[in-house]
């Protein structure tokens, strides 16, 4: 992982990105932490070219967006003109609301939905990356429904965006799913899993939990990954010095060269 491909996820900031001065002013506060790039997400209402020109004029580069789940699924022409006009190649499914993991039909559905979507942005240039949670690690005969997925669809089609603490919560292994995608995965979330005083699982600045970022970062690596995307679904206080503290210990502690 180098300088150039480290991002900030705008989810983390969501509660400060209502209005198009909001987003203005934390997409600064995130450049001045000195985060070179930024995923959409969370964002109230705002113009594509106005959000173009904030981040042009900051050079911050959109690295990737999340959009509407059911848009993806039912409008992925009007998703590549959305990415087009933000000069962005990928985009994440970031939800898989309505999908019943308790049955293999419903999952195997969301896969045939995920292909078609995935062809349509394919088609016009853009990738389609699946964004996962923990109820994907839901087994059928065996295999998990996020196993399901990628087997069913086609790889040009639909690409992965991995969630770091969501593969340990849900019980897999961030290292093992990086080498599984391998070819597949041109975005992570890096997110960090930890234990709070209350012996309650929660979520962590990075280096500041339990999880393997030497092995994730270089299994990620060896996997293609194009850009590593710092997230923070809750934070303890302020989320821009949570932001601030992650990419501090990044700096120290994991790039590379």
């Amino acid at each position: 992982m180098k300088p150039h491909q480290l991002a900030a996820q705008l989810y983390t900031v969501r509660e400060y990105c209502k209005t198009p001065a909001d987003i203005a002013a934390s997409l600064k506060k995130i450049r001045d932490i000195g985060y070179p790039a930024v995923q959409l997400s969370g964002l109230g209402p705002i113009a594509e070219d106005e959000l173009v020109r904030i981040c042009r004029d900051l050079g911050l580069t959109i690295c990737a967006t999340h959009e509407p789940s059911a848009r993806i699924l039912d409008e992925p022409h009007a998703i590549a003109e959305r990415l087009k006009k933000l000069g962005c190649r990928y985009t994440a499914y970031p939800y898989p609301a309505g999908v019943d993991f308790g049955s293999l039909a419903s999952v195997r559905d969301l896969a045939a939905k995920l292909n078609h979507a995935g062809k349509v942005l394919h088609d016009a240039g853009c990738v389609l990356c699946y964004h996962n949670h923990h109820m994907e690690f839901r087994r059928f005969n065996g295999k998990t429904a996020l196993e399901i997925i990628f087997a069913e669809t086609d790889p040009r089609y639909l690409q992965a965006e991995i969630d770091t603490y969501w593969v340990q919560y849900g019980g897999g292994n961030p290292v093992t799913w990086c080498q599984r995608l391998a070819g597949r995965l041109p975005l992570i979330h890096l997110k960090d899993f930890a234990i709070n005083d209350q012996n309650q699982i929660t979520f962590a600045e990075i280096g500041h939990g339990n999880l393997d970022w030497p092995a994730i970062l270089r299994a990620a690596d060896l996997a293609g990954c194009q850009w590593f995307i710092v997230e923070q679904d809750t934070c303890p206080g302020d989320p821009f010095e949570s932001l601030a503290t992650s990419l501090r210990y990044i700096r120290q502690h994991l790039l590379t060269p």
